[in-house]
């Protein structure tokens, strides 16, 4: 694969806007396939052992809970064509979201996430108020031809008082934002391999004592 740039300011303008009004958008077929195909591709040949049991908290605070969420995560370093690319977009998008929405994103960090049949991720918050510095969160989704019947939906739901949520299936190349803080989601089992990357935007919480982001 050659290595290529992909921007498309008429989805980073439909995402903008629909971050101002709702602070949360779904964008079907949002990534150009042929950037799909090479994540998907590359998320199939990374050696089973590169996919770590996902956790929850980060640094000194990280802990295992299969209570919680059962999937495996591998993070994206830059290291191939595809990932370069991926990386690309999402700077592409950051650059627009902090000129149209002044959101002062100062770095991203993803990682592709493998639930097997049966793994799911309980109803959660990406970040609590205060107490992290992530504030925009997405999702993208590497699955073609899932069905209804195939579960592992993403469920996000407006507030903490919400029970009914909006439904989203983790269909190939569509592409789900949302401001970290305020929205509780979840991921319901799945009944077949469910791929997608997810990913988040963070502002900058160096301090004397403290670099970030973490190295």
């Amino acid at each position: 694969m050659v290595h290529k740039v992909w921007t498309n300011d008429t989805l980073f303008d439909a995402i903008a806007h629909d971050l101002t009004v709702d602070g949360f958008s779904i964008k079907h077929g949002a990534l150009p396939p042929e950037l799909i195909s090479a994540l998907q591709a590359q998320q199939l040949v990374i050696p089973e052992s590169n996919f770590k049991n996902a956790g929850i908290g980060r640094e000194t605070d990280f802990i295992q809970n299969e209570f919680v969420r059962t999937d495996e995560i591998c993070w994206i370093t830059g290291n191939t064509e595809a990932g370069i690319s991926w990386l690309d977009w999402a700077s592409s998008l950051q650059s627009y979201l902090n000129k149209r929405l002044y959101l002062g994103l100062f770095s991203f960090e993803s990682h592709f996430a493998h639930y097997a049949p049966g793994k799911y991720y309980k109803r959660h918050l990406d970040a609590f108020k205060g107490e992290t510095n992530r504030v925009l969160s997405i999702v993208v989704y590497l699955n073609s031809a899932w069905t209804q019947g195939d579960g592992g939906e993403l469920v996000m739901y407006k507030n903490q008082h919400d029970l009914e949520g909006i439904s989203v299936a983790p269909q190939q190349g569509t592409l789900v934002a949302f401001l970290s803080e305020e929205f509780p989601h979840e991921v319901l089992p799945t009944k077949r391999d469910r791929y997608s990357i997810a990913g988040w935007f963070r502002v900058n919480s160096s301090s004397r004592d403290k670099v970030d982001p973490p190295a």
